[in-house]
């Protein structure tokens, strides 16, 4: 049994005025115990709002029109209000893209700490004002901070450091599940290398399961076991991490490596997507990729591809389907 399974999830943005906005379209995942999947896009895509849909965090003007979503074989699609805080307190966490977004700037780290453990309490917890700190010790010492920074407030903090605590919080509840969206967006190159490296020791060390939400493919592809790539807010193609940089893919796919060089290389060419992404609030007819498509026929602009056996992955592509499939499953045999 998976540990985390959607299927068919719709998510749609409903605006004051206007037409809705389709932000996640159809999307089935599976994720096992255990497993660290990425998930990459353009911007507008639709990953953080499938992230906050996984972890039902959707807020209006944002709605999940339809599907299933069940974790450890529970529906929590369906769930609300106290059953919903129990099963967040069992399962899983949310690291969002920013470590200010995440903590009040009027309160310090211990107090986070506090409000996390005193909400959630369980029988027997510690939440004494003694307790609260030594757990919240405990915990930056896990991502790599001294407890002195328990009695800071945010601002005081630099931003890698902020997003160490964000993570840290996470980990309060000893989650089974935590989905981290854009953790190291807004950091310099080195902090973020730092921060992605502690995020894969806990996750190596601790054994809960993570998805990591991500524009960069290549820190995508270095981290994690399988990636899923998303366009117009459907999954176009899921591959094994280890097998993305070869043989054949899902267009998009190929195009977004195609943006990324090797630095080692004596010239360096970086290619580019032209066009645009297309209107979400508009109704999409066949692949949404297609105007895009250096490959679309007749058929990618009227049918839209579902997902097919592609290599050891799934990609939704008509002409994959029809003259990749063979070609790569071949290569992984060799």
């Amino acid at each position: 049994m998976y540990q985390l399974e959607a299927h068919g999830v719709n998510v749609v943005y409903l605006p004051s005025r206007g037409q809705r906005i389709w932000s996640v379209r159809d999307v089935d995942l599976t994720l096992e115990q255990g497993e660290f999947v990425g998930l990459v896009g353009e911007s507008g895509c639709g990953k953080t709002t499938l992230g906050y849909a996984l972890t039902r965090m959707l807020r209006p003007p944002a709605r999940m029109e339809s599907g299933v979503i069940s974790f450890d074989g529970t529906d929590i699609a369906s769930m609300h209000g106290e059953e919903l805080r129990r099963q967040r307190r069992n399962g899983f966490a949310l690291v969002l893209q920013s470590g200010m977004n995440a903590l009040n700037p009027v309160r310090t780290i211990a107090h986070h700490f506090g409000d996390i453990m005193k909400a959630h309490a369980r029988t027997g917890d510690d939440v004494t004002a003694g307790g609260i700190r030594r757990r919240g010790a405990e915990l930056l010492d896990s991502v790599g901070l001294d407890s002195g920074v328990l009695g800071r407030f945010p601002h005081e903090l630099s931003g890698g450091m902020r997003q160490r605590v964000s993570i840290a919080l996470a980990l309060a509840l000893e989650p089974r599940l935590i989905v981290f969206d854009e953790p190291t967006t807004a950091l310099d190159v080195i902090v973020q290398q730092a921060v992605m490296q502690t995020i894969k020791d806990l996750q190596r060390e601790r054994g809960f399961s993570a998805i990591l939400i991500s524009h960069d493919l290549g820190m995508v592809l270095e981290a994690t076991d399988r990636v899923m790539v998303m366009y117009a807010g459907r999954i176009v193609e899921d591959q094994p991490a280890r097998d993305m940089a070869h043989g054949q893919h899902h267009p998009y796919t190929e195009a977004l490596l195609n943006c990324y060089a090797d630095p080692r290389a004596d010239e360096v060419r970086l290619g580019g997507i032209p066009g645009a992404p297309p209107d979400l609030s508009l109704p999409q007819a066949g692949c949404s990729f297609a105007p895009r498509c250096p490959l679309a026929e007749d058929i990618c602009r009227t049918a839209d591809p579902p997902l097919s056996r592609l290599g050891l992955g799934r990609a939704a592509c008509h002409v994959r389907a029809r003259t990749g499939h063979f070609e790569m499953e071949a290569s992984s045999v060799q």
